[in-house]
């Protein structure tokens, strides 16, 4: 339910308030809103009268928002940048409708989107509109009809789509690896590139080689993509996923430093809220997802 007119400002009134109190004068705030001052002042008093609280006083020549005024003004940036991306949306989207999807930055640019390009071929009337998240968010919150996940089945209140198996490999410019992979041992004297989200990564990888390996030290970085650049650059050796390692082992900027990959027990998984029926967009993603599994 929508909250009662006299309790909703006009856009106008909003963005006034913002502007005065980011840019620190309604004569700048003016200037930004091709308006003049005396109307940035009843904009100012217009939403003062209606919220009924101080938001600003006058201070010589011109105007100073009250704690008051500054806290609202805060509190509502976020609703102007929402309403703002919400218009680019439905305007990019046009007479389409949009599905709106969370991603993990490398496995959303190297597993979904060239499958996001069979799909829009599909569907050609369905707009897919992507933004990173790395960690689960509130579903009620977020305007995003799913989201990829990694890891257990952790998140509350979603149902799950498993994609594919998680499986990694070490990976080295072919300079580190001249003579093709070596033995496990051997990387323990090479650089080793590491990940915030994967603590421990490189320890359990070599402990499934029977090596012992405690307290690894290296660069850290808190995407894989970047790590990836950093191997290629023969900065270390990365422990990256298969989706991302085959990549970069056909561009020839990375070769294998093992000998194969290791099944791991996370998984890749599309997720969506449970408390809402699926969008006709997202039913048909789901539909042409699992279709696409049975495809191989």
């Amino acid at each position: 339910m929508i909250a009662p007119r006299r309790l909703l400002p006009s856009v106008s009134s909003l963005l006034a308030l913002e502007a005065v109190e980011r840019l620190g004068s309604a004569t700048a705030a003016a200037e930004e809103l091709s308006l003049t001052h005396s109307a940035v002042s009843r904009q100012l008093k217009h939403l003062e009268e209606q919220i009924g609280v101080t938001l600003f006083h006058r201070q010589g020549k011109g105007l100073a928002l009250t704690p008051a005024g500054a806290d609202y003004a805060a509190s509502i940036r976020d609703y102007l940048q929402d309403l703002a991306r919400a218009s680019l949306k439905i305007r990019a989207a046009g007479t389409r409708q949009s599905l709106n999807l969370a991603v993990l930055p490398a496995f959303g640019t190297h597993w979904l989107m060239p499958r996001l390009r069979r799909f829009a071929e599909d569907h050609p009337d369905i707009t897919v509109n992507l933004s990173t998240r790395l960690a689960p968010f509130d579903f009620a919150r977020e305007s995003f009809d799913a989201a990829l996940h990694f890891g257990a089945r952790d998140w509350l209140g979603v149902d799950y789509l498993d994609l594919m198996q998680d499986r990694i490999i070490p990976a080295c410019a072919p300079s580190l690896c001249p003579d093709g992979p070596p033995a496990p041992e051997a990387l323990l004297s090479l650089p080793l590139l590491h990940l915030e989200s994967r603590p421990g990564a490189w320890e359990d990888w070599f402990r499934r080689q029977g090596l012992a390996a405690d307290r690894l030290r290296g660069m850290l970085f808190d995407q894989f993509a970047h790590m990836a650049e950093a191997a290629a650059l023969g900065f270390g050796v990365a422990l990256l996923p298969s989706f991302l390692a085959e990549v970069e082992f056909t561009r020839g900027r990375l070769v294998p430093a093992a000998s194969d990959y290791l099944t791991l027990d996370g998984r890749y998984a599309l997720v969506w809220p449970q408390m809402r029926p699926a969008s006709r967009p997202l039913a048909l993603f789901l539909r042409w997802l699992r279709a696409d599994q049975v495809r191989g």
